[in-house]
């Protein structure tokens, strides 16, 4: 398996808050988030990992430079300042081209890792005629969540910004794609597309075929406050 990390975000609330590093070298139990998410990947059988970060994080692309060579799978690192996830994507997306399926995160999103990996091994083990995996919460602790409209069997029929009657589960801000995602990305792009959630209704509309996986509680360190709460989630 493949895997992406959307670090480019300036961490703007968190310095607000008091916070002086950048995001992605925010400690939790003592481990920088962004090598907590590459050492959970390798865990998980990473064939590579891309990671893109911007101009600015100079610190983060330091640390990045000292960890990279120590690690026993390559690692690529885009440094480039983007407007959105989304278009941070679209960056990475040109090193995903042509390897199968992948998974893709942003820095912030937290997890267990025993639930990270039950879901990598049920995306692996997923046939042919699943397009992609997307992690699901019913842990709504998000600002704007992202509701997602599932069927028994758990194939996705619909992204949508506002709950209903009987919803269960938001987007977990965990992408497993393949190759396919990789076109409708492109055509969004081109079509001046700039959201995820915007992107993920495309990949429906475009007739992917995608299935949702309950993988539990999943966090997201946006203030101050999470960053005691994602260590405690973790250790729990």
């Amino acid at each position: 398996m493949h895997y992406g990390i959307i670090a480019a975000g300036e961490g703007s609330r968190l310095r607000q808050e008091g916070v002086d590093r950048p995001k992605p070298l925010v400690s939790l139990n003592g481990t920088p988030m962004i090598e907590r998410l590459i050492r959970l990947f390798i865990e998980c059988g990473a064939e590579s990992v891309s990671i893109i970060v911007n101009e600015q994080m100079t610190d983060v692309q330091q640390f990045l430079d000292a960890l990279v060579p120590t690690l026993p799978v390559p690692v690529s690192v885009i440094v480039k300042s983007t407007p959105s996830s989304m278009h941070s994507f679209y960056e990475l997306s040109r090193l995903m081209r042509g390897k199968g399926r992948f998974i893709l995160t942003t820095v912030d999103t937290i997890f267990r890792a025993a639930d990270f990996a039950r879901y990598v091994d049920a995306f692996e083990a997923a046939g042919a005629d699943t397009d992609g995996m997307m992690a699901m919460t019913d842990f709504v602790d998000d600002e704007k969540p992202l509701y997602i409209d599932v069927d028994a069997d758990f194939n996705i029929l619909d992204f949508r910004d506002n709950p209903w009657a009987g919803v269960r589960y938001i987007s977990g801000g965990i992408y497993g794609l393949s190759e396919p995602a990789i076109g409708i990305l492109e055509d969004c792009m081109s079509q001046g597309v700039s959201r995820m959630r915007n992107y993920q209704r495309a990949l429906v509309a475009g007739g992917l075929r995608l299935k949702g996986f309950p993988m539990g509680k999943i966090i997201d360190v946006d203030h101050a406050a999470d960053i005691e709460v994602a260590e405690k989630f973790i250790n729990s």
